[in-house]
């Protein structure tokens, strides 16, 4: 319950003092303690020799495993200063979709990072991930797991408010026209009413089925990264034991937002203004599977702002924004799991085994057979429509 603005302003004033204080220690290897540190400094609102003074509440702010997370950053070509002037230059903008999770989330102002609150268990969670989750990343950092940047703890007041900073999958600055949160599984998988009444509804399994019955057609080579990438993605998730992921897919109808442009040229001046790129490398869908950005490919889009270009059956432009969420929130569903099946099978850990398998590749099967396609392959006519006539694609 702490005020929404005293929390986004210690959590500048205690990213602004941890990433300046690291940036006095000299550049080294990741050794395995560093996974282990916790940095913690205490920030009184009269101020101190180490802090300034501010109008919130006295707080502690906490720093996990700091060089480790610098690594990382680094990773993904995220320099201190850009990090810096990211989250702590404007305010952080609040998103009022808090998912279900109950989550508070907030934006940076410029769209490059996602601050999400996250429960104990699940900071936890993240720290024992932290290894091994990275050297998966080191070895491939085209992947679309989640990219976390820094996890830290506010405690004022008695309170710890656990914060992750994330990679941000939908720009604001793309008008999204649907978004689905996908498991490939179809027990219970429908929105519910409450969510339906949203101004900017996440969908289900099922309502995509219903929507999109024929998926999403993506053109070969980026089919086959699409699905090389959630492969390689499930493979680790399911190493960890993780399950209950998602896949969340945001949609940018092209065609759509023309005619929407169109309609509003009438009454105002549209924003024409471009959307900056995002700064952090790989960190847009485009970048995080393995496809090539070629100009040129089957489908040809003045700007793809990051998204990778599909169609829908109707055969409209579509640019699609996607990543795997949620992939902290499974220790509960291993632990519910473990302890209802001890009691039937006397080896516990074989259904801990077995289960992550079965659902990686059911998540795996749904989305590359169900939600997106290959655009079928025509006898050429290609030659034809390159003269300058160009033939609208169908699928």
């Amino acid at each position: 319950q702490t005020t929404s603005s005293a929390l986004k302003g210690a959590i500048q004033l205690g990213i602004t003092h941890t990433v300046g204080s690291l940036s006095t220690k000299p550049e080294r290897d990741v050794l395995m303690q560093d996974f282990y540190v916790v940095e913690s400094i205490f920030f009184p609102s009269e101020g101190s020799n180490l802090t300034p003074a501010h109008h919130y509440n006295d707080f502690r702010f906490k720093t996990y495993a700091p060089v480790a997370f610098r690594y990382f950053r680094e990773l993904f070509g995220i320099r201190p200063d850009d990090y810096l002037y990211s989250l702590c230059n404007e305010p952080l903008i609040e998103l009022s979709n808090s998912g279900a999770s109950g989550s508070l989330f907030y934006v940076s102002g410029d769209d490059e990072f996602i601050i999400k609150t996250v429960q104990h268990k699940e900071a936890e969670f993240l720290q024992k991930l932290l290894p091994g989750y990275y050297m998966n990343l080191n070895q491939n950092p085209r992947t679309l797991l989640p990219k976390f940047y820094g996890l830290y703890c506010v405690q004022a007041g008695g309170k710890n408010i656990r914060i992750v900073v994330m990679n941000n999958l939908l720009p604001r600055s793309v008008k999204m026209h649907l978004k689905y949160d996908l498991k490939g599984s179809t027990y219970k998988r429908r929105a519910s009413q409450k969510e339906r009444e949203k101004v900017f509804p996440t969908y289900k399994d099922l309502d995509f089925m219903q929507d999109i019955p024929d998926g999403l057609f993506l053109d070969s080579d980026m089919y086959n990264a699409l699905c090389k990438t959630l492969q390689r993605d499930c493979l680790v998730l399911q190493s960890f034991k993780i399950m209950d992921y998602s896949l969340l897919v945001a949609i940018h109808n092209m065609d759509q937002a023309q005619r929407e442009h169109a309609m509003a040229d009438g009454t105002s001046q549209a924003d024409t203004r471009r959307p900056a790129a995002q700064k952090a490398l790989y960190s847009t869908a485009m970048e995080s599977i393995q496809g090539e950005a070629r100009r040129g490919g089957t489908i040809e889009t003045d700007d793809q702002m990051g998204g990778i270009p599909a169609r829908n059956a109707k055969g409209e432009r579509l640019l699609l924004y996607i990543g795997i969420i949620d992939v902290l929130q499974s220790y509960r569903f291993v632990k519910k799991l473990e302890h209802s099946w001890k009691a039937l099978v006397h080896d516990g850990d074989t259904v801990s085994v077995h289960r992550p398998s079965f659902y990686a590749e059911r998540f795996q099967r749904f989305m590359c057979n169900t939600a997106f396609k290959k655009i079928p392959l025509k006898p050429s006519p290609s030659k034809k429509s390159r003269s300058g006539t160009t033939v609208p694609r169908r699928s």
